[in-house]
């Protein structure tokens, strides 16, 4: 941070130091207005809501009509398609050609890309797993690149824009071919889930990519939601019936088989009914709740985690009845512990085998062999459970053991055997054999930290008596990571897990779209608030931020706070504050806002601080009877992923809005 040095001209300069910009000053004592007419926003009549799920690994959509909201109908099934892998969802893989435009997404792009020859396909752009770079890019922007196979970059927004487009189109067209005419966009309302612990930019850029592909605009923003993973699962689980879920911890037959079986079979016999129901497409929702939360009471606490491919998300919420709304009580907290991890164990194991230097090399020269290499592995690494005692074998492609050969002059099982890694052996077959204990090693360190992160939760003081565990997401298919989960905390609380679990997130997305107001409080990320002038105290102010104009003594760069990180926000929630000009003169009225994910902030040049909007009142030409104390009023209104800021000169209600932005200062 740069000290407020008189001649500084950053974002950051002292606002009472830069000339014409006196700022402001508070008028009154702070209070918060509930905002009775933010209810009565005008709803507009969507005919459909379509949710996407929009994963690290896989993707897929669902909807409904509002006017039969109990039928959820999940997407017409693809093509393509993974042995051991159903393929509800599609894999989150795009292509675009040699000239950057989009060509395929999916089973599609996967395999046109594998099928292409090597010489050609080194100049198409193939993506996967690109959702992760969000997360993990600490200062995204609208100009944040990602990185194709081939090692070309192109912009994040376009990948993601391209994505959202093709699911619109897709939509769309089952809407047609299903109602037998052209379906409008215009009639649709689009719900996007995006991980609880993303930070504020990461929610923002998925609003831009989806008003680029069309879905929605900056003048109708309403037409799209943004969910939050873990609610979105948290809203589904409330429907359940007790024959959709399976209990880990009842010792009582649930679905009818004993739970004398392991949970394997268990799980097995559940996944053969979901088959048989599969063909159907559309699930039921019960318009009741279910009986499971039948058994919930008001103030009882629940834990949701969403373990999917990149990120795992914990939410904790409380019921409130007699509605059962939701309101979160602990802030959404998480990692990048998702499934991916157990991919990159595996890496890290050919790495140890056939030596780094050579996996590098054949990604880049064999980058669709090394997908198929990866495919093969994810069926095995669904086929990993706690009791397993026969090896799983993992096939290795053709041009993997040829292109060793050639590259190390020895072949592949002589790199098996010369390796130190004694429980995985070469079968004659040409597969990698595994042991089971091999296998359970790679999922260890995932797991290991999404246990350690669910005992920090369990340790905090708002987390006290929770009731039951909602396990949901692609990764909690597992029965590794569901034994684990069962044996750290099923002493602590009921284990639960919906029995279509993969799709629970889109289902409880498609729920939300079509009543929004059911999540009624949630805990704000961060704090936020503007930058005003105090009057100085002396000793109470740092002196180097003393500022004397015209006579009056000013402390410079304060931070004015709204609203704390983690504290509470109803939807739709005012927050106002009233300021007055430090210059009572002053025509043109500038007002900063800025956040932290601190909780105690006092000046805006603190380090984490970040400006995310700007408010500018032009009063010129306004009348010249205006009292000497003029009242500029600042409102806050915390939505769903949005937040809105406004300024009102009261005397003569001019007003300017403007929404806040983590992605362009």
């Amino acid at each position: 941070m740069l000290l407020p040095d008189a001649v500084s001209t950053s974002a950051y300069s002292s606002p009472a130091k830069s000339l014409g910009d006196p700022g402001i000053t508070p008028l009154s004592p702070s209070h918060i207005v509930k905002d009775s007419d933010a209810d009565d926003a005008v709803e507009q009549l969507f005919l459909v809501v379509v949710a996407i799920d929009f994963g690290t690994t896989s993707s897929g959509y669902a909807y409904s009509f509002t006017k039969e909201p109990e039928c959820i109908h999940v997407m017409r099934r693809w093509e393509g398609g993974d042995p051991g892998v159903s393929n509800q969802k599609t894999p989150t893989t795009i292509l675009l050609t040699p000239e950057r435009k989009f060509h395929s997404f999916g089973y599609a792009a996967r395999d046109f890309y594998h099928d292409l020859d090597p010489t050609e396909s080194k100049h198409w752009l193939y993506f996967e797993k690109f959702k992760m770079k969000l997360h993990t890019t600490g200062n995204l922007t609208m100009e944040t690149d990602l990185t194709a196979a081939n090692g070309k970059k192109v912009k994040a927004l376009e990948i993601f824009a391209y994505a959202l487009q093709f699911f619109k189109e897709q939509a769309l067209k089952e809407l047609s071919d299903q109602g037998g005419s052209d379906f409008e966009n215009t009639e649709v309302r689009w719900v996007i889930t995006v991980p609880a612990i993303w930070k504020q930019p990461a929610k923002q850029f998925m609003r831009q990519a989806a008003y680029k592909a069309g879905m929605a605009s900056p003048e109708n923003p309403e037409q799209l939601i943004i969910a939050l993973e873990p609610e979105a699962a948290s809203i589904y689980c409330r429907k359940l019936r007790l024959h959709q879920m399976i209990d880990l911890s009842s010792r009582a037959p649930v679905n009818g088989y004993s739970p004398s079986d392991t949970i394997g079979t268990g799980f097995t016999q559940a996944k053969e009914h979901v088959r048989r129901n599969r063909q159907s497409r559309t699930f039921l929702v019960e318009n009741v709740i279910g009986e499971i939360w039948s058994e919930l009471e008001e103030g009882d606490r629940y834990i949701v985690v969403d373990s999917g491919g990149g990120t795992v998300d914990m939410t904790v919420h409380q019921i409130r009845l007699p509605e059962g709304h939701l309101k979160e009580l602990y802030k959404a907290t998480g990692g990048p512990y998702g499934s991916l991890g157990v991919d990159y164990e595996f890496e890290k194991l050919l790495c140890k085998i056939f030596g780094e230097d050579f996996i590098e090399q054949f990604k880049i020269k064999r980058p669709a062999a090394w997908v198929d290499l990866m495919i093969a592995f994810e069926s095995r690494k669904r086929a990993a459970a706690p009791d397993r005692t026969n090896p799983l074998n993992i096939t290795l492609p053709f041009s993997f053991i040829d292109y060793y050969k050639k590259f190390r002059g020895h072949s592949v099982e002589h790199a098996l055997r010369k390796s130190n890694v004694d429980f995985v052996k070469w079968s004659s077959q040409g597969m990698l054999r595994m042991s089971p204990d091999a296998m359970n090693a790679l999922f260890k360190p995932t797991i290991d930290q999404i246990i350690q992160h669910l005992s920090d939760v369990f340790d905090k003081p708002e987390v006290t008596n929770v009731k039951f565990l909602f396990l949901v997401g692609g990764f909690a298919e597992s029965p590794l990571l569901q034994q684990a989960v069962q044996s750290a905390f099923g002493s602590r609380c009921r284990v639960i897990i919906p029995q279509d679990v993969g799709l629970t997130i889109l289902k409880g997305a498609v729920l939300f779209g079509l009543d929004p107001a059911v999540i009624k409080v949630r805990r704000s990320p961060l704090t936020y608030g503007v930058g005003v002038l105090n009057r100085f105290v002396e000793g109470k102010h740092p002196p180097e931020k003393l500022l004397i104009k015209d006579g009056t003594r000013w402390c410079t760069d304060v931070f004015d706070k709204f609203i704390s990180a983690d504290q509470s926000v109803a939807l739709g929630e005012t927050v106002t504050r009233s300021y007055t000009p430090a210059k009572p003169s002053q025509l043109v009225i500038v007002i900063n806002i800025y956040s932290s994910e601190q909780d105690n902030v006092s000046f805006i040049t603190e380090s984490g601080v970040k400006k995310c909007g700007t408010l500018r009142l032009d009063l010129t030409g306004t009348d010249a009877s205006v009292p000497s104390r003029r009242e500029i009023k600042t409102l806050m209104q915390f939505g769903d992923t949005e937040i809105k800021a406004m300024a009102i000169d009261v005397a003569t209600s001019k007003s300017v809005k403007v929404g806040i932005d983590f992605l362009n200062y």
